[in-house]
């Protein structure tokens, strides 16, 4: 089959971002099902690579694989294209939904709807986490010591340790291919101002830079700073963020263009999202032709194994640190409860259906 045009795979993933829910998972396997088995526009051994890339590299899963496929078939220009389509579509919703959080958050209907929600996000992102700890992990011994050890720190510091991460990747590489050198016998401001905004891109870049994993690993490392360091947020609305990206399709950080509308307006919106995909876009493309040439090589591997099983760990304590201030009585336990279970034995139930219902429960408990 000759490979598609730009337009037509721009158009793809215009309609993956607008209607492409369920996370990272569900949409890195939607781009296999429709580009690799049904349409035929990427083989097998490309889509792999891609994947490979996507993890040893920072920023989010599917929009990295989304740059790559895009560079594949086009270079610079086509990595551009199909990212901006992918992006655009959750963009605009996060900052509508943005819009109508300032403007009607302090109702009560809508601090009932963010009751129901949180709750179930936090079973939806356990039922994330666990699935992709199963996939990634599987039962190697090595790489669970190490995503334990990143759950940890995250649960006790609520913040992602970036330097833990590339440490496990250092760990698994040395210990699996260790390099000949170490062989015996070698040698050993206000809402919209200019200093807030520049705030906000000076952070958004640093998560789009340095966090790895899916989507979901920068949720403990946004945590951090959003609430923790700068304050911008606060526990309940850091948490309507993550609700909001769980009820969107597209790439699930595209939450930080709604943080950044709640922190500097729609200014803040273009910053905070174009500083966190601009750097994974960079860091996808610029070693894309290196990469395609020697990414099957051994101690690329295992550095891969060592970072994902990292940032798992710290998707991992994320839900526990989360679940702190969303899970806080019998009725919200219950909530995340029953979205987990549905998520688990119901898996034809999309995730914005339970969003929706948890918000109803929320609107009956609190309305």
């Amino acid at each position: 089959m000759p490979p598609p045009s730009l337009s037509a795979l721009s158009r793809y993933f215009l309609r993956l971002g607008a209607l492409g829910f369920g996370g990272p998972i569900a949409l890195v396997g939607a781009m296999h099902r429709d580009l690799v088995e049904d349409r035929g526009w990427l083989s097998e051994v490309e889509y792999r690579e891609g994947m490979a890339l996507a993890q040893l590299s920072p920023g989010p899963l599917a929009a990295q694989l989304c740059f790559y496929i895009g560079y594949v078939r086009g270079g610079w220009l086509g990595a551009a294209l199909v990212g901006a389509a992918f992006v655009l579509p959750s963009f605009l919703m996060v900052v509508a939904l943005g819009w109508a959080y300032v403007r009607y958050g302090g109702m009560a209907w809508m601090q009932a709807v963010f009751y129901g929600v949180g709750a179930a996000v936090i079973g939806l992102i356990a039922r994330s986490a666990w699935n992709l700890t199963r996939k990634t992990l599987a039962s190697d011994a090595l790489l669970w010591a190490i995503a334990l050890v990143l759950a940890a720190t995250t649960m006790v510091t609520g913040r992602e340790i970036a330097s833990l991460i590339l440490a496990g990747g250092a760990i698994v590489w040395l210990w699996r291919t260790p390099p000949r050198w170490l062989h015996p016998g070698t040698h050993l401001l206000e809402a919209g101002s200019a200093l807030l905004l520049l705030q906000l891109l000076g952070f958004f870049s640093y998560a789009g830079a340095f966090v790895f994993g899916s989507g979901l690993a920068i949720v403990p490392f946004l945590h951090g700073g959003v609430v923790q360091q700068y304050h911008w947020l606060t526990e309940s609305q850091f948490l309507d963020a993550v609700a909001v990206a769980m009820i969107t399709p597209g790439p699930v950080v595209i939450t930080t263009g709604f943080i950044g509308y709640l922190v500097a307006g729609f200014a803040g919106a273009c910053i905070a999202a174009g500083a966190t995909f601009l750097p994974c876009f960079l860091l996808t493309v610029l070693p894309a032709p290196w990469f395609r040439r020697h990414g099957q090589r051994p101690w690329l591997k295992a550095v891969v194994d060592g970072i994902t099983a990292g940032a798992v760990g710290a998707i991992l304590g994320a839900v526990v640190v989360l679940g702190r201030q969303s899970v806080r009585d019998l009725p919200t336990f219950a909530i995340a409860a029953a979205a987990l279970a549905v998520a688990v034995s119901m898996r034809k139930v999309p995730e914005p259906v339970i969003v929706i219902v948890a918000a109803m429960a929320g609107l009956a408990l609190r309305g």
